[in-house]
């Protein structure tokens, strides 16, 4: 059955984000609601328990959008009516429906800033609130900080490798899972250490100035009326005259050689941009023609090939990341119940365990560099040249006001990255970073696991 939730239409609104959620969220929800423990107090814990092939590290991002969501989530009459006439829900208590009535979330937050990096089993987030309202935003916020979190962590990869003096633009969009992913990762990249995105809406939302070239069709288009490649570059310079060419559409080089005579008369061509072929001797050659020029190179790059193409050689001053930046294995990061009315609680499960407890993350840093990370319980305090990365961000459903700038956060990642040691920095067969476990959350571990079934000889 059809149901009309905001026009009917597959665009997502603010006020249907409490629907944006799998269904056992809302039916684990009602359950508790029946037994009776919905509004006890409980904590869930967001990481990763393994970090993705070739990753050292992950930059934690996506926290601004999981407290807006937090901020505006409600259940308005119609909704509540749309869950009821689709009939699963007919036998759970009344007062399930009165829970969803009764406002948003109203929990804390506790989290480490974004741009910070951080490793297997350490939280990038906590919730603290009722029961069935810590359970019902999981699927929302695993969505927001895996994905963020992956952009984030490319980025600030492939800004690693390429060096801070490479101008490096986000063209994700078009291969973004979804408008909204793209909008995500323009954000994600920029907070990670890119330079723009062609993405207008998220340039012109994060209050920066819109990136970008042109591209094949406009040189075609006019080539094909001109029967003149240059008119195409000459219309574009004259509209936009500090914008990169694209001088790869039919003969890179040739291109190049008259752009040189244009240059030697006297006009400005500040960039080229070649999105194909060998980029190494390609941008070599244009380099010997246009060396005042900058050389901007995009087609399926990302930190590896970055990498070949500065061992190699080539001529490059910046990068358009594209494809490869915003798909890929995802950061597969969890949510789990790890307290529940000051009961400490943990999976036991093969490859799969959790810690129990409210933890914190206790970094040791000395000069700028970090040493070594302890995950221990939140109340445990912080040892010699210990850093507490879990901040409290919101309370009782309120923001706390100390938000960072999309500036802030960038220069945050850069001091990040630039902290961890080089062997954990590579982009091939990272070394492992130490996360000792405090004797403290051990002990827990130990007194909340269960006993082994004793068998027979």
């Amino acid at each position: 059955m059809k149901i009309n939730i905001a026009e009917d239409e597959l665009n997502i609104n603010p006020q249907d984000y409490c629907l944006l959620t799998d269904l056992y969220q809302l039916t684990m929800a009602a359950c508790y609601t029946g037994e009776g423990i919905a509004t006890k107090r409980a904590s869930f814990e967001l990481f990763v328990r393994r970090l993705p092939n070739n990753f050292g590290y992950l930059i934690a991002m996506g926290l601004a959008q999981a407290l807006e969501y937090l901020e505006q989530l409600s259940f308005n009459s119609e909704q509540i009516q749309a869950l009821q006439d689709l009939g699963i829900f007919n036998h759970v208590p009344q007062k399930f429906w009165q829970l969803l009535e009764s406002g948003g979330f109203t929990g804390d937050v506790w989290a480490v800033p974004e741009g910070t990096a951080i490793f297997a089993h350490e939280p990038i987030l906590r919730i603290e609130a009722p029961l069935w309202q810590a359970q019902l935003v999981e699927t929302y916020l695993l969505n927001t900080i895996n994905y963020q979190t992956l952009i984030a962590t490319k980025a600030a990869r492939i800004r690693d490798v390429a060096g801070v003096e490479a101008n490096i633009l986000e063209f994700g969009t078009r291969r973004a899972f979804s408008p909204q992913a793209a909008v995500w990762a323009a954000r994600a990249a920029l907070a990670a250490g890119f330079d723009g995105t062609s993405n207008v809406l998220a340039a012109l939302k994060l209050g920066e100035q819109p990136r970008g070239t042109m591209a094949h069709a406009l040189v075609m288009a006019i080539n094909a009326v001109a029967n003149n490649e240059d008119e195409a570059f000459k219309a574009f310079q004259h509209y936009f005259p500090h914008a990169p060419l694209l001088i790869d559409t039919y003969d890179t080089i040739a291109a190049a050689k008259r752009l040189q005579k244009q240059v030697e008369a006297g006009i400005e061509v500040t960039g080229v941009r070649i999105d194909s072929g060998d980029l190494v001797k390609l941008s070599q050659q244009v380099y010997s023609l246009l060396p005042e020029t900058n050389i901007f190179a995009s087609g399926d790059l990302d930190e590896w090939e970055i990498t070949r193409l500065r061992q190699q050689g080539a001529a490059i001053n910046g990068y358009g990341i594209g494809t490869k930046l915003v798909t890929g294995v995802p950061v597969n990061g969890v949510y789990k119940l790890v307290e529940i009315d000051h009961i400490p609680t943990m999976k036991e499960s093969s490859n799969k365990f959790t810690y129990p407890g409210c933890k914190q993350i206790f970094r040791n840093v000395i000069n700028g560099q970090i040493q070594s990370d302890r995950l221990g319980l939140k109340d445990e305090p912080a040892q010699d040249n210990e850093q507490s990365l879990l901040k409290i961000v919101m309370q009782a459903g309120e923001r706390i006001p100390i938000s960072l700038t999309l500036e802030q956060i960038r220069q945050h990642t850069a001091t990040s990255v630039a902290s961890l040691p080089t062997n954990i920095r590579q982009i091939t067969n990272p070394e492992t970073f130490p996360v000792n476990i405090s004797s403290a959350l051990e002990s827990l571990r130990q007194s909340v696991a269960r006993p082994k079934p004793v068998t027979a000889n």
